[in-house]
C-alpha cells in the first residue's frame, strides 16, 4: 500500500538546515494499523505529512501501491490526498467562519458533490461522534475535544482508504476516547490503513496495532 524508500526531508529554519527524516524506509500494507511512537520533534508529523502528499520529499521515493509517485506534479498529488487520504490534524485546521457540518464536509465540494448529499453524510458522522446537537454550531464555538471530534469526522467524510492521524486522542475525555477507537476498529475491519502517531504508549490503541514504529532524531530505531 504505501513504501518509503531512503527518505530524506530537510527543512530551512532561518539560515539553518533541519534535517526532519534522515535517510528513512518503511513498508505499511494495506489493512494495517501501524502507530508511530516517539518524543516531540522526532519527524513523525513529517512522516505523516509526506506519505499523505501534503510534504514533498528532499530525497528518496514514495510509493502508492505499485505506483511511484515521489516526483507527480503538484495537481496529481492533490488529487490523490482528496481520494485517498484523511487526515486528521493535530491542531485541528478548522475553518472559523464555517459551521461544523461545513468543516467536516469541505473535502467533499471540490469533488462536486451537493450540499444536500452533503449535510446528510456530515450529519451521519456527527451523530456516530456524539456530535449531531453541534451541526450549526461555528467552529470556533466548540470545546476543544468537540473540535478534535469534528477534526476526525472531516478525515472520514471521503470514505479514504487511509486515515492518517497526528495525536488523534489529545484533548479527548475518556468517554469520547472509547468512540473514537471504536470508530478506528470499524474503519480496521472494513480494510482501512490506520497510521497515527503518539507521543507516549496509548493502551487504548492496543487491539488495533499490527506494528509499532519508533523514531528518534528522524530516523526509525
Amino acid at each position: 500500500m504505501i513504501k518509503v524508500e531512503n527518505v530524506t526531508k530537510n527543512y530551512i529554519s532561518g539560515k539553518v538546515k533541519v534535517r526532519a527524516l534522515d535517510n528513512v524506509s518503511l513498508e505499511i500494507e494495506e489493512g494495517e494499523c501501524v502507530i508511530l511512537s516517539g518524543p516531540s520533534g522526532s519527524g513523525k508529523s513529517t512522516f505523516l505529512n509526506i506519505i499523505g502528499f501534503l510534504t514533498r520529499i528532499t530525497k528518496g521515493r514514495l510509493w502508492l501501491g505499485d505506483e511511484e509517485v515521489s516526483h507527480f506534479p503538484d495537481h496529481f498529488l492533490s488529487a490523490l490526498r482528496r481520494e485517498k487520504t484523511g487526515f486528521i490534524f493535530q491542531q485541528f485546521n478548522l475553518l472559523s467562519g464555517y459551521t461544523t457540518w461545513e468543516n467536516i464536509s469541505l473535502p467533499l465540494v471540490p469533488m462536486g458533490v451537493s450540499e444536500k448529499v452533503r449535510r446528510a453524510r456530515a450529519m451521519k458522522l456527527l451523530e456516530e461522534l456524539n456530535l449531531e446537537t453541534r451541526a450549526d454550531f461555528m467552529a470556533n464555538e466548540l470545546s476543544g475535544g468537540e473540535q478534535q471530534r469534528v477534526a476526525i469526522a472531516r478525515a472520514l467524510i471521503n470514505d479514504p482508504g487511509i486515515i492518517l492521524a497526528d495525536e488523534p486522542l489529545s484533548n479527548i475525555d475518556a468517554a469520547h476516547v472509547k468512540i473514537v477507537v471504536d470508530i478506528l476498529g470499524e474503519l480496521k475491519k472494513r480494510g482501512k490503513t490506520i497510521i497515527a502517531s503518539f507521543h507516549h504508549s496509548q493502551n487504548e490503541m492496543d487491539k488495533l496495532v499490527d506494528s509499532t514504529v519508533y523514531f528518534e532524531s528522524g530516523k526509525i530505531c
